[in-house]
């Protein structure tokens, strides 16, 4: 099968489309013919090795552990390994698995669900990982209620516009913070109201807000309770910083600070499980979520897609189609 490849950690420029042996699936694992692939901030952090601190982790310490990056599907199931019962040759899935970028991929069937039908491939193929985020940031850590006043730093970004749509169908007023040239997309998701970060300072203590997802931000803590009610919930999700350790030092500042002060600091490892596609699948059907889908490169082209990604300026998500 054709797989983008790399031998080495980088980002477009290591990438390099071959021939490779055609995955097998194991016990408790499908055999999907990827139809699109989507590119995310977690597929080029697993390219790029960094932050470094990844490398120290296991995901390899001079390669990738795994060649073929991307993390996002949507496909057919080919073949199911042994005891899986709960998908069949031909059925439409999405979820989240490693090595994405190929005509093929293995997933186990926990990270695994029926792609929502009124959805394209491309559309779903988006989805799993920032519905992932998204949805254990705000129900989970964020303990969203209906009519809450939530914030979202990075609102126009893969999980922010999930974390938009999720927040307004969980009933709470919305506002995202993202740059002017994407305001309009921000709004048409149903954010009440945009504050363009780089021409007005959201932490100055004007408005404040019962929750606050950050997501991938760069923002103090100390800032960011400013932008918070007396005993209101900050959530970090993720984070840029340099490229040692990332943002992992605003997670644990946050986490410690929260036993001393009366707001809730809180930061999280992602859990990749099918319930959660389950439950947007639900929400897809009632219109209430929407994938915001961009640019769509074909496999050979996948270099291009991970280069216009990195530019920052694409408008919605981008797509790789084997």
């Amino acid at each position: 099968m054709k797989a983008l490849t790399q031998d080495r950690y980088g980002t477009a420029d290591v990438l390099q489309l071959r021939d490779v042996e055609r995955p097998t699936p194991r016990a408790d694992q499908v055999l999907v013919r990827v139809v699109a692939a989507g590119m995310d901030r977690g597929a080029w952090h697993f390219m790029a090795g960094e932050p470094y601190l990844m490398r120290l982790l296991g995901f390899g310490l001079r390669a990738p552990s795994v060649a073929v990056p991307g993390t996002n599907f949507a496909g057919v199931v080919e073949t199911v390994g042994d005891g899986v019962s709960a998908f069949k040759p031909g059925d439409e899935v999405y979820g989240a698995t490693r090595g994405t970028f190929a005509q093929y991929a293995v997933a186990p069937i926990g990270k695994v669900a029926p792609k929502p039908p009124q959805l394209s491939f491309e559309q779903a193929a988006v989805l799993p990982y920032p519905t992932f985020v998204a949805m254990q940031a705000l129900r989970d850590h964020g303990h969203v209620q209906p009519g809450q006043r939530v914030l979202v730093v990075g609102a126009s970004g893969a999980v922010g516009t999930i974390a938009v749509q999720l927040a307004v169908a969980f009933g709470a007023t919305v506002t995202g913070v993202c740059s002017a040239g994407h305001a309009d997309l921000v709004r048409s998701l149903g954010a009440n109201e945009v504050i363009d970060y780089t021409k007005e300072d959201f932490t100055d203590g004007s408005r404040r807000f019962d929750l606050i997802i950050d997501i991938g931000g760069r923002t103090s803590v100390a800032r960011l309770r400013r932008a918070l009610t007396r005993t209101g919930t900050l959530v970090i999700v993720g984070g840029e910083g340099d490229r040692w350790i990332g943002g992992i030092q605003r997670q644990m500042w946050a986490t410690v600070l929260s036993a001393f002060v009366p707001q809730k600091l809180r930061a999280f490892v992602v859990k990749e499980n099918a319930s959660e596609l389950v439950k947007m699948n639900e929400l897809v059907a009632a219109g209430k979520v929407s994938p915001v889908v961009g640019q769509a490169f074909p496999l050979a082209e996948g270099a291009a897609a991970v280069a216009a990604f990195e530019t920052g300026n694409a408008d919605g998500r981008i797509v790789i189609s084997p």
